[in-house]
């Protein structure tokens, strides 16, 4: 089983730039939003001719290429990172707007559903995939603020698709600072017990994923000692 993490945060919150921590030799980047890397010299460490970076929104590429990272072409990749799910919902719906139909809303739902879903289950163990996505903050009638993975139709939100991780980190900005909130704070972010003691850490993908290790190897050493 795969492991899978949600980062979710506004435009300018520093997710897609959380990633440049991460070794270009074992990571495979999927960019959906089709808009490159926002770092210096990116493109010397990600691109096509070093089969880490990929410019597609469209599923079935992304299925495609996650079935060669499983299988035998890619095993040396460790990181799958889907930059972002909002631009395969916004690209599959602009390429449908003409659609008046129902079943438009129901295929896209079912996409990311799929997706979201089946990357635990049919990608190899020792796989971490990151799925980015942006976020929307609500406000109730009672002025209650509350910050969520923001979707396309109303069949997402019913999904609840923060349910599909059990790591969901909320990418903030402020004075200077980039984070991730590692806790619910009016919003739905979590991780798992124990993993993280601050509420908020630095916003490096590479140390999210050693901690993960870290405490996996952790629960590993408990189970055998039982």
């Amino acid at each position: 089983m795969a492991r899978s993490i949600l980062l979710m945060g506004e435009s300018g919150a520093g997710k897609t730039t959380s990633l440049r921590t991460l070794d270009p030799k074992t990571t495979l980047i999927i960019d959906c939003d089709k808009k490159g890397l926002p770092w210096r010299g990116w493109k010397r460490q990600y691109s096509r001719e070093n089969k880490n970076y990929t410019a597609t929104s469209n599923t079935i590429d992304i299925w495609n290429l996650l079935k060669r990272v499983h299988g035998q072409d890619l095993t040396h990749v460790k990181i799958v990172v889907i930059d972002t799910l909002n631009g395969i919902m916004v690209d599959d719906e602009m390429a449908r707007m003409r659609e008046k139909n129902y079943d438009k809303w129901a295929d896209l739902a079912a996409s990311i559903y799929s997706l979201i879903s089946d990357i635990h289950h049919l990608l190899r163990d020792d796989l971490t995939v990151v799925c980015v996505a942006h976020s929307q903050t609500d406000r109730d009638d009672n002025g209650y603020l509350f910050t969520r993975m923001k979707t396309s139709g109303r069949k997402l939100d019913k999904i609840v698709p923060e349910s599909k991780f059990n790591v969901v980190l909320l990418a903030k900005a402020g004075d200077g600072q980039y984070v991730f909130e590692t806790q619910a704070n009016h919003s739905t972010a979590k991780t798992p017990m124990g993993l993280f003691a601050e509420r908020e850490i630095p916003n490096d993908m590479a140390a999210v994923i050693r901690a993960l290790d870290e405490y996996e190897n952790e629960d590993k050493k408990g189970e055998s000692a039982k």
